[in-house]
């Protein structure tokens, strides 16, 4: 079942289904892909998987509040066909909308990460993975698996 479609206003929904919304992230932020939109890719939630992306973005609120600073999302969710379109592994949980890639708004990554490693010590996480590709870098957020762990992985990884 899907919850709405491209021509819906996402802020209609927002205020008939979630009385309390993330202070610094909208569902829409975690919905918009370039690759989608040159694709004509459809990338939109069931239910289910708005309820992970609102756990996903209040988790990330939290992020962003003790950061300072704002946090950019360069992807969200992704449809399995949009997963494919990018490469995306088949055990991706952006898939099921518990995964975001994110970089800091001012550009201070290398300053980012070692926020993030700070802050991650006492948070309940599955995979936080410091990527970078060519000259590209950002950093995934993985709040459970597919199976619905959080094992607190955090590491480095280079994409080809």
């Amino acid at each position: 079942m899907r919850l709405y479609g491209p021509r819906t206003n996402i802020l209609k929904i927002k205020k008939k289904i979630m009385p309390k919304y993330p202070k610094y992230f909208d569902l829409q932020e975690f919905l918009t892909s370039s690759t989608a939109r040159q694709k004509s890719i459809e990338n939109m939630p069931s239910w289910e998987i708005v309820e992970h992306l609102l756990e996903l973005a209040f988790f990330l609120d939290d992020l962003r509040e003790e950061w300072g600073s704002g946090i950019h999302v360069s992807s969200g969710l992704r449809v399995e066909v949009l997963n494919k379109a990018v490469g995306g592994v088949d055990t991706s949980v952006h898939k099921i909308g518990y995964a975001a890639d994110i970089q800091p708004a001012n550009g201070k990554f290398d300053d980012f990460v070692e926020f993030i490693k700070n802050w991650a010590i006492d948070k309940k996480y599955d995979q936080i993975i410091i990527e970078s590709k060519g000259k590209t870098k950002w950093v995934h957020i993985g709040l459970y698996n597919q199976q619905h762990m959080q094992r607190k992985k955090l590491f480095n990884m280079t994409v080809k």
